[in-house]
Order: structure tokens, then C-alpha cells, then sequence
């Protein structure tokens, strides 16, 4: 099985930006589709961002155009780079491996890091 480790994730102003990256062990890298989840507290938890094995990419509305998930496959590392952050940014933010399916959102892969938290304040 894949093991994911997040970092990135810190406390930053409005208006700020933080990359989060997702390292991953194991062989099988490539062929899986990523994703990017957050949960504030006492909220659900949410689909950020997905990319695809082949490098497709697609983002929840209210990221869309703030944030950009992209993956390198020869480092196993996928990115979630996060500009114009807004407090109701703040989150644990989860790397998640072994996502299916092509309608947004797709259901979660099984693979989870611990998360990173992200805290968006003044």
C-alpha cells in the first residue's frame, strides 16, 4: 500500500500564499489519481482538488482559480499551491491516493496522509 506525508502547512495572512506537498512511498505511484481534501472543525470533510494519472485536473468552486494542484511523478510528490488565501481557507488539509471514477466529486481513495494544517488569519 502507498503511504502519503503532507507538509506546507502553516499560519499565514489574507491574501497570502503556502504550497502543500504530498510525498508518497512505494512503486505505484503513477498510476494512481490524487486528490486534495480539508475539514475545518465541525465540518465535512471536502474535495479540494483532483489531478489524474494523465495530468487532468479539476477544483471545487470555491478554490477554483485560487489554487492549483499539479503532480511529479518522478518524485512521487503531488502540489497543492494556494494563492489569495481567505480565512475560511483555514483547515487540516489531507493528501488522498486512489480516487475513481470521472464525475466531480469522485468517491476517495483508500490512501490517506495525517494532514497539514492551514490557518488563515490576521
Amino acid at each position: 500500500q502507498v503511504q502519503l506525508v503532507e507538509s506546507g502547512g502553516g499560519l499565514v495572512q489574507p491574501g497570502g500564499s503556502l504550497r502543500l506537498s504530498c510525498a508518497a512511498s512505494g512503486k505505484y505511484f503513477s498510476i494512481y489519481d490524487m486528490g486534495w481534501y480539508r475539514q475545518a472543525p465541525g465540518k465535512q470533510r471536502e474535495l479540494v482538488a483532483t489531478i489524474t494519472r494523465g495530468g487532468s485536473t479539476n477544483y471545487a468552486d470555491s478554490v477554483t482559480v485560487r489554487f492549483t494542484i499539479s503532480r511529479d511523478n518522478t518524485k512521487n510528490t503531488v502540489y497543492l499551491q494556494m494563492n489569495s488565501l481567505k480565512p475560511e481557507d483555514t483547515a487540516v488539509y489531507y493528501c488522498n491516493a486512489g480516487l475513481h471514477g470521472s464525475n466531480w466529486p469522485p468517491p476517495p481513495g483508500p490512501h490517506w496522509g495525517q494532514g497539514t494544517q492551514v490557518t488563515v488569519s490576521s
